[in-house]
């Protein structure tokens, strides 16, 4: 496939160039797949919490039908076997009442703790950050009652919209942080293609907490990590943190920093003052031999998680679209 030449001088990380893919996961003839989120359980097994919703909504049912189902492997590379849905939409008048989407699963002390986002009426509105702990991967799941994290009340706050796509992290400290994303209502604006309305400055925040239940008190007056102060335009999306050798490291997709198919990781001495990104992976296309597929031709992986071993990432997890059925599914890739 022909190379594309970028603005921006490239920096590419170790974690970039350890990279070798695996392949597709979780290819579902009824479903879509995203948000694929590993861990090993004591029984030595990798399990992953994905979000999926049925063909029949398109790729915009994750705002509107999905849930979080449970799948079981051997082996990180597959073959996955669903086991269950420990989280779906709650009905009545329940704050994730209609769609549970874009998990992390995390284990803190005896439990397992799964932060996801979850709505109430099928819009981006009411995405609210919540979580469901269990003492087995199995379950039963408790979940929370109310959301961790509630919008700015200030409708000219830079998080005023709603929250979402948690990211989490017990810091060595003992102290529960919680990354989320959010965005203004002004920044909204019109696709000059489509007609359609979007948010044009996704960036992310933090929360900090003494317990692992809340309360979640936001850090800062503006977004912890906002791309648009580096680049014009650039957005913030799909974090994942973890704490490696002394060092806090984020993946994010790339949002206009370079372009909108790579994914870029950070580093930290403190999780609150970032620097410069590093090309985490390059596009879908660079790993896997695959037309173009999606709405705008798209060859990127999204939603990046890790599965993690003794401290340190083994596995690279994302979604991407496409795939067998030509809708979405689980990607993985192996750190060398």
């Amino acid at each position: 496939m022909e190379e594309k030449e970028y603005a921006r001088p490239e920096v590419i990380s170790d974690f970039c160039r350890s990279l070798t893919p695996v392949g597709r996961i979780l290819v579902d003839p009824d479903h879509n797949i995203w948000g694929c989120a590993p861990i090993y359980g004591p029984d030595g097994k990798v399990h992953v919490f994905y979000s999926r919703w049925k063909n029949e909504a398109g790729h915009e049912g994750w705002l509107t039908v999905s849930e979080i189902a449970h799948a079981v492997a051997d082996d990180p590379e597959g073959p996955y076997e669903t086991v269950d849905v420990p989280v779906s939409g709650r009905g009545g008048d329940w704050w994730d009442s209609m769609t549970i989407h874009n998990p992390t699963i995390h284990k803190v002390g005896h439990q397992y703790v799964l932060f996801y986002m979850g709505n109430s009426d099928g819009t981006v509105m009411t995405k609210r950050v919540g979580m469901a702990t269990s003492e087995s991967l199995y379950g039963p799941w408790e979940r929370c009652a109310e959301p961790l994290i509630l919008p700015d009340p200030d409708p000219n706050a830079w998080n005023s919209v709603c929250t979402s796509n948690p990211a989490f992290l017990q810091h060595p400290n003992g102290e529960f942080w919680l990354y989320y994303k959010s965005w203004r209502t002004a920044d909204w604006k019109k696709d000059q293609d489509t007609g359609d309305w979007r948010n044009s400055n996704r960036q992310y925040g933090l929360t900090v907490s003494k317990e692992l239940k809340g309360p979640y008190i936001k850090q800062g007056e503006g977004a912890l990590i906002n791309l648009r102060e580096k680049v014009k335009d650039a957005q913030s999306e799909d974090a994942y943190i973890w704490y490696e050798d002394g060092t806090f490291k984020m993946l994010m997709r790339d949002m206009g920093f370079w372009n909108h198919e790579y994914g870029l990781l950070f580093e930290s001495e403190d999780g609150l003052h970032w620097g410069e990104p590093q090309i985490a992976y390059r596009d879908a296309f660079r790993y896997f031999d695959e037309p173009a597929t999606g709405a705008w031709g798209e060859g990127r992986f999204e939603r990046p998680q890790l599965l993690m071993k003794d401290g340190k990432p083994e596995y690279l997890f994302g979604a991407y679209r496409g795939g067998k059925y030509g809708t979405s599914t689980g990607v993985v890739l192996k750190l060398n």
